[in-house]
Order: structure tokens, then C-alpha cells, then sequence
């Protein structure tokens, strides 16, 4: 069956003072759109999880075809936003994790970790970056479905990886695509800076 990506996108932005990093411009167009397109043109379907109060993501993803999943409690955690998306999508899919605030990420990148993944398609497969840094996305195989459904919290599903660490695989992704996450104004201010 096809793999699946899950994108995470429920998460509150506190460390941004007020704004809402999803909805930052990224080359002309609000980061969470953007990681939405990347998802899109592997040719998966994509699921967004989304909050319930924060319109302007829902807008960002309009004429998109994806399914957008709205959870209903994400102040419990990322586990909460990972379960509400698991949800929606059937069961026997493969899950590529990706969460929507890696700005360098591309359809690339994905591609990349997908095409090892059909080769090992029992492994979990974790981005990382150039320097062996783990990162994002995470590919998941159908059968740690019901381990990712028992999560709690906002730890995301790092106890899956500690306990099945045997079948992860690092695969290496360009530069710091894997790892750069922008939480904060300052982050934002000095990425772009650099780029």
C-alpha cells in the first residue's frame, strides 16, 4: 500500500510571542502551504492535522488537495495531533512523519527517504542532517501503528524509536534540512539572514 505522509501542524507556536511560525512567508508563500506543496508533489496522499482556532492555517492550505484533520485538544501535545492524524488515515499505510515547521525541507528530501523506505519497508527510517544530527521527517512501517496510537504528551514518538531502535536507519539529508526548525522570532530573523 502506499505510504502515507501525516503532516503535523496543531502545534500553538508559543515561542513566537503572537505570530504563528506556520503562517511566516517562505519564498512568497506561508511555510505551512509550502510544506504542504513539498508533501503533495511526491505524489502521497497527505493529511494535515490542524488546530481548531487558527484560521488563517486552514486558509493557507486552500485549493491544496489534501485532507486537513482539525484536533480537538492539541494543548495535550504533538501525541495528541500524531494520533487525531493516524486516525484518518486507513489502516496498513506506511507513515512518513513530517512535521510542518522544517522550512528547508523538499519534495527531494522526502523523495529520498521514500524511495529507501520501499526498499527496507520494515525499517524506520529517521532524517538526518549532513552531520549524522537525527532530525525529521520519521518514516514509520504499518505494523508500529498501534505504538504510535498509545502516545501521550508532547515528546512526539520518541519512545517508539527508543524501543524499536534496532530497525531505525539515519539516511542522511543535505546541509540541515532535517534539523532546522524556526521556533522563535530570533530564529526566523537570523535564518533569514543567512539565506
Amino acid at each position: 500500500m502506499q505510504p502515507h505522509i501525516l503532516l503535523l501542524a496543531a502545534g500553538s507556536s508559543s515561542r513566537m510571542r503572537g505570530a504563528d511560525k506556520l503562517t511566516e512567508d517562505v519564498a512568497g508563500e506561508p511555510l505551512l502551504r509550502r510544506s504542504a506543496r513539498t508533501a503533495l508533489a511526491t505524489g502521497c496522499p497527505v493529511t494535515v492535522t490542524l488546530p481548531p482556532d487558527r484560521p488563517a492555517r486552514l486558509a493557507a492550505l486552500q485549493g491544496l488537495s489534501l485532507n486537513c484533520v482539525t484536533v480537538p485538544r492539541p494543548e495535550e501535545g504533538m501525541a495528541e495531533s500524531l494520533k487525531t492524524g493516524l486516525a484518518a488515515i486507513p489502516p496498513g499505510c506506511g507513515i512518513l512523519l513530517l512535521l510542518a515547521d522544517l522550512p528547508e525541507i523538499t519534495t527531494a528530501d522526502l523523495t529520498t527517504l521514500l524511495d529507501h523506505w520501499r526498499q527496507e519497508p520494515q525499517a524506520i527510517l529517521r532524517g538526518c542532517a549532513e552531520d549524522g544530527t537525527p532530525g525529521h521527517p520519521v518514516c514509520f512501517p504499518p505494523d508500529l501503528r498501534d505504538d504510535l496510537m498509545t502516545l501521550k504528551g508532547d515528546e512526539g514518538a520518541r519512545s517508539v524509536l527508543i524501543r524499536h531502535r534496532a530497525r531505525l536507519q539515519p539516511i542522511p539529508l543535505p546541509a540541515r534540512h532535517a534539523v532546522t526548525d524556526l521556533d522563535t522570532p530570533e530564529d526566523w530573523a537570523a535564518w533569514r539572514a543567512r539565506t
